[in-house]
Parts: structure tokens; sequence; C-alpha cells
């Protein structure tokens, strides 16, 4: 772990510079910066909009025990330490969050942490919104660990009320190639499968970058390893457990690919951290029966200007086209000097048009901006993008950092979660909400109560269709950035 003091819980820091790229519609703000005391490294998965407006997410270091932290952070950039892992004896809490979180209608966070627990083989966890933390269940407390270990991705709601996700690759005396898993609410959990039960693991291994919930009722993920060429696969598996691999990776089409985003078109789309054309990476797009195709490769432009090893999955803009980060490749200036290979922000289309959107340590000094973005985009209610960078190893100069980026996109509301039955709850999240005067299920007025400005509490109405949820406030309508789907 690094070597920096750490200090009390719920430390709070403001820090916010604002950069205007006058050759685009782009405005880059930095919101904080991490110091090793309110969290360091910022971890793999990316921001949550929580129900209070701000943003939620998890370092892997830092904190007061130096083995991860909860954060948020207001808009504005005011950051405080929401919890500190291994604050129990033995680290029973868990440490090394690797994960991003999860809430859900009742106001509470889900997530994974990586290591800790009570075979050091990492968590699942709840955290109210007060900051309690509850350990729901320890990995590898199994036999033979059957129940998977060392979890990296983060937890996805579903439609039966249950919670899921998968673990990632453990050696040693006891090999475990990755599970997926199911888990009630309560902490209940079954595994659903175990990879790597295939000859030479062709159902791939590793499944350690999460599942997406397809609007099939089926979920689809990533495999880190295994596969005909052993550098990843992607997977459909049922919620009773069937696995189909849909796709095997190779070098000249990616490798080692990241989570999957279904866009609007039911296709999915995503990254791999290396392979294709120039070894640096790849842009691509999955049909649902495992027709792949590269959009774009990496590294295409001189000194890798475009970026280079994407290492987190795409987000989908209400505009239609898809935003993400590299972990290296751009242009920087550090000192008045150029070098490249800090990460950098970029914008494709569903056709494989890119655009680079910002490169990271722009700014003199010890890239005071940031460097190395590891975790992928959210886009705020606000139109704007919201992220993380992994920050340097010089640690506490520079931690890690979280961002905003506008690219000129409107305000919308988001259903958490996007799907329900008629008579159900769902909670609606927005900006400047008060006064909202109607609420719509394509087209059904439904039964609402407007808790803050940030978001309001809605009945699914009887009538209701899937399709566009429509909130109408003093300053105008506004509509849901995807379909809210209708349960039978």
């Amino acid at each position: 772990m690094g070597k920096f003091a750490v200090g009390k819980f719920g430390i709070v820091v403001l820090f916010c510079v604002t950069i205007s790229l006058s050759a685009s519609a782009q405005t880059f703000t930095l919101l904080t910066k991490f110091n090793g005391t309110n969290g360091a490294w910022p971890t793999y998965g990316s921001l949550l909009q929580g129900v209070d407006g701000n943003f939620y997410g998890t370092t892997s270091f830092g904190g007061a025990k130096n083995a991860g932290s909860v954060f948020n952070i207001s808009p504005s950039g005011s950051v405080t330490t929401f919890y500190s892992f291994c604050s129990l004896a033995a680290c029973g809490d868990g440490s090394v969050p690797y994960a991003g979180l999860l809430q859900t209608l009742n106001g509470n966070f889900y997530g994974t942490t990586y290591e800790g627990g009570g075979a050091n083989d990492g968590t699942i966890f709840e955290l109210t919104s007060k900051g309690v933390l509850t350990t729901l269940h320890s990995f590898c407390s199994a036999a033979n660990c059957a129940d998977g270990a060392t979890p990296y991705s983060g937890l996805i709601l579903a439609p039966n009320g249950n919670l899921y996700g998968t673990t990632g690759l453990k050696g040693g005396l006891t090999t475990v190639y990755g599970t997926v898993f199911e888990m009630t609410p309560a902490g209940q959990l079954k595994t659903l499968y175990t990879f790597c039960s295939k000859t030479s693991c062709s159902d791939g291994s590793a499944a350690a970058k999460g599942l997406t919930l397809a609007t099939n009722g089926n979920f689809y993920g990533v495999t880190g390893d295994g596969g005909t060429s052993n550098v990843g696969t992607a997977f459909e598996i049922t919620p009773a457990g069937k696995l189909t691999t849909i796709y095997s990776f190779n070098a000249s089409q990616g490798e080692f690919p990241n989570a999957l985003v279904q866009g609007a078109n039911g296709n999915f789309y995503g990254t791999t951290s290396y392979g294709g054309a120039n070894s640096s990476g790849v842009v691509f797009e999955l049909t649902p029966s495992g027709q792949y195709s590269v959009l774009y490769n990496f590294c295409s432009q001189a000194t890798c200007a475009d970026g280079a090893t994407p290492n987190a999955p795409l987000v989908q803009g209400t505009d239609g086209n898809f935003y993400g980060t590299t972990m290296l490749g751009g242009v920087a200036v550090v000192n008045g000097q150029f070098f490249d290979g800090y990460g950098t922000l970029f914008e494709i289309t569903p056709t494989g048009q890119l655009t680079t959107l910002y490169t990271f340590c722009s700014q003199s000094g010890d890239c005071g901006d940031g460097a190395y973005p590891e975790a992928g985009l959210i886009q705020g209610t606000d139109g704007s993008f919201y992220g993380t960078t992994h920050g340097l190893p010089s640690c506490p100069g520079n931690c890690g950092t979280v961002f905003q980026l506008s690219t000129g996109l409107g305000a919308f509301v988001e259903a958490s979660p996007d799907f329900n039955h008629v008579g159900r709850m769902v909670n609606i999240l927005g900006n400047l909400l008060r006064g909202a005067t109607s609420v719509t299920f394509n087209g059904a007025p439904a039964t609402f109560k407007v808790v803050s400005s940030n978001y309001i509490k809605a009945t699914v109405p009887t009538g209701a269709t899937t399709g566009t949820i429509e909130v109408t406030t003093p300053s105008g309508v506004l509509k849901s950035n995807v379909p809210f789907h209708v349960l039978p």
C-alpha cells in the first residue's frame, strides 16, 4: 500500500478548476484531487449518481486505514469520505474495492471489495445512506472456493429483485477461474456458473469485468482470459445459469475485453485493452448472436494522439454516440515539455468516427488535471459526463481526480431502476425537479411525489407501456435518457 498519512473519517475537500477548450464545444472541469486522506487511486468502476444529486464512487486505497474508501462528491466538487474500509478487525468489512456502486430503491448502496472478509478473498457489502456497512458475503467461504473469489466488478439489479455479479481468477493451492453469481438482498448467494468448465477454458476464464442486463432479460458479459485464443470471450447467460459463448477474441480483432454496454439499436458495444491493428486496443460492436466488427483501432494517429489501451466500458450519451476513456495515449504537456501516454477522453459514433475530446496532463505541473483514467464515464442528468483518473505513483501529490466534461448535451431524467411492474415504485433522478406538475410513462399519467430537486418517487401507472418517461417542470419537459421497460 502507499506510504502517506491518513486522517479521520468525514474530511471534506473542495477543489475545482475549469478549462474551456475553445477549439470545440467541450468544457473540462477538475472537481477534486484525492490526497490519500480522503482516498487514493479511484477504482475501475464508474461513478454513480445518487438520489441526493451527488456522485458516489470508490477508491482502491487511502481512507482512514489505507484500504480504500467510499466517497461522495457534489457537482460543484465538495468531496466527503463516506466509508473507510478495513475498519473492522482483520478487515472483516472488506478492503481494496475495485468496482463502483449500485443504489437500490431503499436508498442503500451495494458493492464488492477485492480483498478482505473472512478469507481475505473479497466481500459483498450493503452500505446505508448514513454510512453503516453490513458485510453480506465473504468470498471463498465455501469448500474449494466454489462461491468464487476476488470480485473485480460491481453488482447489477435484475427484475426479480436479486443482485448479479462475477468473480475473478484466483490461483494458488485452490484455483478458481471465475464465476457468475446471484445473491438476494439479504445475502443468500448462489453460484450460477463456474468458468473454465470446458476443455482448454474455451468458455472463458477470469470473468472480472461484470455483467449487462439486456432487453431480452438475459445477462451479457466478457471474460478477460480463455476462449479459443486465450485472450477473452463474450458470453450470454440466462438468470437460471445457462451460459453460451458468443464470441472468442483474438489478437487482430482485440484482446482482453472490457464490460459491454447495450446500445439503443440492441447491439453491444465495448473496448479491448490490447490487440487490434496497432496492438493498442479497439472499439467494437457485437450483435446478440455474436456477429463482431471492429469500429476503431486505437493508436492510429502519430504518437497515439487518439489514445491507447482503453481499460473501461463505454457509455451511450443522449445524442446516440458513445463516450469513453483510454488509459494511455494522447499528447500531454508537463512543465513545458511534450509527453505522451497519460490518457484521453473520446467520443465515437455508432459507425466508428472517433473524436478525441480531452488529453490528460494538459496542465502545467504534475498532471494537475489527472492522469491514467481507468474507469469509464457516466452521463449525469445535467447532461455532462463525469469520471475519475487513477493518478500517479507520487501519491499523496497526485492520488487521482474527479472531473466533469460538458459537451453541450441537455438535461434529462433517469429512472432507477429503468424497469418495473405496474403499481411498483421507481425513483426518477434529475435536476431542478421541484415544482414538477406531471410525470408520464410513455404517455400514461402517473402518481408521484417530489422528494427533492434531485429526485421524484413515482408509481408505474396502469396502462403504461415500455417507452419514454416525461417530467413536466417549471423550466420545461425533461425526457428519460433510455426507455423505461414495463414488466409483465
